[in-house]
């Protein structure tokens, strides 16, 4: 039972849109009314965007305890909660840091899956929270904890996790209702019975411990098979790839050719190869290690593979896509659904995706560049899952045969040719420096303002460089200025450390 030590009950739910935090909160509503329970519930509503969770908050008190009604808090107090449900592991994270989860009353019942908050998605580094630090938190503040993946178990009986957060509850005991009382809770709704029933009942025998964890070993992101593996070019590569680089680079050196013939063509995967080859000859003749090129391979090809229009085009209209979206609205196979794409192109867009010539005059003509800003570039609405959207994206996809003379790929290739001759020239001198130069590729990424931000930082600190003796002391200074470049978007972290070496 939650409380021992008094009647009233105590409990915290968060949970993002679409989760049905809503619909738990109201279960447990109903199931503390049913069985004799004054109930209260309120609800914070989170930021939009996934920067925070909506607060559900319940205290129930027994009917047959009170001799009038009693007042109810409207929110959680830290050192208050008897139970804390969290429908993902950083919003448990989250609750520890508001100080609702205690040691000495607190059950905590949690999703360990991730469902990355607009911070740690469009941090300029790695911005996601460490699952393992969240869980290790969560051991330490909470008096027993119910935590495994409920949303991969919710998605296998097609409901939402608030049917196994429902079941996890009632297997934990923390209690004072019974298996039927939660049951009937959810059969009353008459919404979804069967399937919410069958994920409660799933959840409840892994909570109850009357059916163990299964524990997945850590998931290896798929890549894309090698396209037409059978063609005898593609074949010659792949013979290619295992006969001329050492068994420490293969592994990163197919998957960028992977990446490459899906990106391109097996022409341009074979300019990858020619170019990561070249850095192994280096390596071997000047430290017989292959950490350089195995770092060149894998950010060459994050390079190569630049997100310019076509290729965000073609990412949008792939079939895996609208398969992997109607799996996460949970669509039935009878239903429509619709994708609507916000789009709002800047001219560096349209020049980069025009003829090499065209494009550079484009970027240079102000009275072209104007007219197009003022008439033709606005924000717009794609939908990708109707025809007339479809078409477009399609259309514009279908330019990837002409890629080779735009002017983004004139650009990107020229950037990518001084980079690597920077390390070429450096490897001899400063082995360590020229593995942090290539390292700085990961400023560069994305498209529109995103991607220009980082190669303006990239430039800054290949200047920087430029500017230093190749020391010790230089290899340091490219570590902190990428760190600072990562820091943030508008760049003042490495405008102040900048300023400081200058």
């Amino acid at each position: 039972m939650a409380s021992t030590d008094r009647d009233r009950i105590t409990i915290a739910i968060a949970a993002m849109g679409g989760q049905g935090g809503g619909v738990l909160a109201d279960w447990i509503l109903a199931m503390g009314e049913q069985s004799g329970y004054y109930v209260q519930v309120t609800s914070v509503p989170g930021v939009a965007q996934r920067t925070g969770a909506t607060i559900y908050y319940l205290e129930l008190f027994p009917e047959g305890r009170a001799t009038q009604a009693p007042v109810l808090a409207l929110m959680p107090v830290p050192g208050d909660i008897d139970v804390v449900i969290a429908a993902e592991l950083a919003e448990a994270g989250r609750a520890v840091q508001r100080g609702i989860i205690t040691p000495d009353r607190t059950s905590l019942i949690a999703s360990d899956h991730r469902a990355y908050a607009i911070a740690e998605k469009s941090a300029m580094g790695d911005g996601r929270s460490s699952s393992a630090e969240i869980k290790q938190a969560i051991q330490a503040a909470a008096k027993s904890i119910v935590c495994f993946d409920m949303q991969t178990l919710a998605e296998q009986h097609h409901t939402v996790i608030s049917a196994t957060l429902f079941g996890a509850l009632a297997g934990s005991a923390v209690l004072p209702f019974t298996t039927e009382q939660f049951e009937a809770a959810i059969t009353g709704t008459g919404k979804s019975v069967a399937n919410n029933l069958a994920a409660f009942g799933a959840a409840f025998a892994i909570a109850s411990g009357a059916t163990p964890v299964t524990q997945e070993a850590d998931r290896v992101a798929e890549l894309p098979t090698i396209p037409s593996a059978s063609d005898p070019t593609v074949a010659a590569l792949l013979k290619r790839l295992e006969g001329d680089f050492s068994s420490a680079v293969q592994q990163t050196a197919l998957n960028g050719l992977r990446r490459l013939l899906d990106y391109q063509d097996p022409a341009y995967a074979s300019q990858y190869l020619d170019r990561v080859g070249s850095i192994q000859t280096l390596d071997r003749e000047n430290t017989g290690e292959a950490r350089l090129t195995e770092t060149v391979a894998r950010h060459l090809a994050l390079w190569m593979s630049y997100e310019d229009t076509i290729r965000v085009a073609d990412i949008k209209i792939r079939r895996e896509r609208f398969d992997r979206c109607r799996t996460e609205v949970q669509a039935d196979e009878d239903q429509l659904m619709y994708l609507t794409e916000y789009m709002h192109p800047r001219i560096e867009e349209v020049a980069d995706t025009l003829p090499k010539g065209i494009g550079s005059w484009l970027l240079t003509t102000r009275w072209a560049r104007n007219f197009l800003t003022n008439f033709i570039l606005r924000e717009r609405k794609i939908h990708t899952s109707k025809l007339s959207g479809y078409l477009l994206l399609y259309g514009l996809s279908s330019l990837q045969r002409y890629r080779r003379s735009t002017y983004r790929f004139a650009t990107e290739q020229q950037r990518i040719t001084s980079w690597l001759a920077r390390i070429e020239s450096l490897a001899p001198v400063n082995y360590e420096l020229a593995i942090e130069i290539g390292r700085c590729q990961n400023l560069i990424k994305g498209y529109g303002d995103t991607h220009a931000r980082g190669v303006k930082n990239f430039n800054r600190i290949m200047d920087a460089v430029d500017q230093s003796p190749v020391t010790e002391r230089t290899t340091a200074l490219v570590v902190e200025l990428r760190a600072a470049a990562l820091a943030d978007e508008d760049g003042a972290t490495l405008a102040e450390s900048l300023k400081r070496v200058a």
